[in-house]
């Protein structure tokens, strides 16, 4: 499922492809004309969060406040977390007690103990139970009525996404025992795999692994969690799931990347973000019989990447050392050690926040956030969105 004019969220199986293919060159990006930036309407607090992309109001069909930056609001006290799902987003506000959900039509009313967005369905934990929703009733803010199923929980509960015994999904929780040896501190999830950072900063996969999310250097799924071997001996801070690929920070500060690269997520040379440009060019000046010649001009200089699928070190410009990251669908956010933001893969709703809707296969500096004096604390990336929480330096 995607957005509107979205044809590429859900890849299919593609037989017989490679981890890399050389094919051709890069272009040089077509000018695109800046998109006007709405002015903050609060001050970059401690809960402040700026967001880029596609918005809630935008997937139900309604107006939406364009590609941003824009401030996400949720009363004077501020947000502390952001949970975005494909058409709503859940936070963290008040106390750390409260909880309300950005549902349309809801006006943060839904405050309750804890919650959790999972794609088009939310999860939402009160005092004495976890309920999920229907994605109809998400859109329509209807969290009060029935919900989809509700399960009683003990006092003594972890913190979701793991419930007592199991893990939230649309379904009532079923139970799935880690292997003996596998001690997870932290679990992210993708669109058909997963990641478990492990107690010594080792880094599990599992799940679906056609397009080499699992970093095992293999194009096959593993239904266990399984060690990447790759990453064997350097301990890992964070990790994060995108759509179809994925990414971890060593506690040094190196990002490595690995999984799909199709609109450049992985910043990698990509294929498809040069045919883009070399079509967005010829349109520009009114040929469009020159695209094939660039092509195979392009084809003898370089080599693209479809696939990579054993962990790849990023080197960012400068040697800048990185502190989080985020994966969103197909684009990938980081923040280095000294508070800025890099973004890059596909930029089509504006959720790299560099002013256009452009897509990119190498790392960029968000610049808005250095302009505006603003240092990014925490990165979030929905499907198509990116919520940054910032601070004024």
């Amino acid at each position: 499922m995607g957005p509107p004019g979205d044809t590429k969220a859900a890849p299919g199986p593609r037989p017989g492809l490679s981890v890399s293919v050389c094919l051709s060159a890069p272009l040089p990006s077509p000018p695109v004309p800046p998109l006007p930036v709405p002015a903050p309407a609060m001050a970059a607090s401690a809960g402040a969060w700026l967001v880029f992309g596609f918005s809630p109001e935008e997937a139900a069909g309604e107006p939406g406040p364009g590609p941003g930056p824009w401030w996400l609001e949720a009363g004077p006290e501020g947000i502390f977390r952001v949970w975005p799902a494909w058409s709503y987003v859940v936070v963290e506000t008040g106390e750390r007690a409260g909880w309300s959900c950005g549902a349309r039509g809801c006006g943060g009313g839904c405050r309750l103990a804890e919650a959790l967005a999972l794609r088009d369905v939310p999860v939402l934990r009160g005092p004495a139970a976890a309920r999920a929703w229907r994605a109809e009733e998400a859109l329509r803010g209807a969290l009060h009525g029935e919900p989809a199923w509700s399960r009683e929980l003990p006092r003594a509960l972890p913190a979701l996404p793991l419930l007592p015994g199991g893990f939230a999904t649309p379904r009532p929780p079923f139970f799935t025992a880690l292997p003996a040896g596998v001690r997870a501190r932290r679990l992210v999830l993708g669109t058909e795999h997963a990641l478990a950072l492990g107690a010594a900063g080792e880094v599990f996969t599992w799940g679906g692994g056609r397009h080499g999310q699992l970093g095992h250097g293999t194009l096959e799924s593993e239904p266990q969690p399984r060690l990447v071997e790759a990453l064997a001996g350097v301990p890992m801070q964070a990790v994060a799931a995108g759509g179809w690929h994925s990414a971890s920070v060593s506690e040094a500060g190196d990002l490595y990347m690995w999984g799909w690269n199709e609109s450049g997520q992985l910043a990698l040379p990509s294929k498809a973000l040069v045919e883009e440009r070399a079509q967005d060019e010829d349109i520009g000046a009114g040929n469009t019989k020159r695209m094939p010649c660039l092509e195979q001009s392009a084809a003898a200089d370089a080599e693209f990447i479809s696939i990579q699928a054993f962990p790849a070190l990023l080197d960012l410009p400068q040697d800048l050392e990185v502190s989080t990251v985020s994966c969103g669908s197909r684009h990938t956010a980081v923040i280095t050690r000294g508070g800025e933001l890099y973004t890059w893969g596909w930029g089509k709703y504006g959720q790299l926040g560099h002013g256009d809707n452009a897509s990119s296969d190498r790392a960029r500096c968000v610049e808005h956030l250095v302009a505006k004096g603003l240092r990014a604390e925490e990165v979030v990336c929905g499907p198509w969105t990116t919520y940054v929480r910032v601070l004024e330096q």
